[in-house]
């Protein structure tokens, strides 16, 4: 009788899944190699590594990518499948800012150098912008209403599907100018590169 027993290929497996799912995730988040090594403080060499599918990561190193790619551990390591998940109302955040603004998460999970909400304005709310680094833009699209943006000292008036980019370094600030009906937008901020 022969007792040989089949060789466990369950870590190979575990290292194809996670070279595709960190390189299907790396990709949706249009980040280069070196720039999801910047973000887990690992090396280049690693992330290449976990991605040809040959490496036996620690626990350290999965802990770390996956937190820079804003997954839980087993979706790095999970058999593929349709990356779908669905998030209630009450999981994404919501901040009342200003007089009379809501600000809420666009998307549930972070995106690299990106920062993307919904604003609802009562009639009349105002919100004061935060400057931030030089180099940053800002998208504002009106959705609904009219919002007044004010942008180091110029007055932008915008209708529903009207957009303005501007310096998010500079002073700035959004109001609804209706007393009447609220108003709603998306604020998109693209921050600057450390060091560029």
């Amino acid at each position: 009788m022969d007792n040989k027993q089949e060789p466990d290929d369950s870590g190979a497996r575990a290292s194809a899944h996670l070279a595709r799912n960190l390189t299907s995730l790396r990709h949706a988040r249009r980040l280069t190699q070196d720039a999801l090594a910047t973000a887990s403080a690992l090396p280049r060499s690693t992330i290449a590594n976990l991605e040809s599918g040959e490496a036996n990561p620690s626990l350290a190193v999965l802990v770390k990518v996956a937190g820079a790619l804003g997954v839980p551990i087993d979706e790095l390591l999970a058999a593929p499948r349709a990356k779908v998940r669905k998030w209630s109302a009450r999981d994404i955040g919501v901040r009342v800012r200003g007089r009379g603004v809501t600000e809420r998460d666009l998307l549930p999970e972070p995106v690299p150098d990106e920062m993307m909400s919904v604003m609802d304005f009562e009639p009349g709310g105002v919100l004061g912008g935060t400057p931030h680094l030089p180099g940053t833009r800002e998208f504002f699209t009106c959705l609904d209403g009219r919002v007044t943006l004010f942008v180091a000292g110029e007055s932008y008036e915008l209708d529903s599907g009207e957009v303005l980019a501007f310096p998010g370094n500079v002073r700035h600030s959004y109001q609804n100018p209706d007393a009447q009906r609220p108003a709603r937008g998306v604020s998109v901020v693209v921050f600057a590169k450390a060091g560029v």
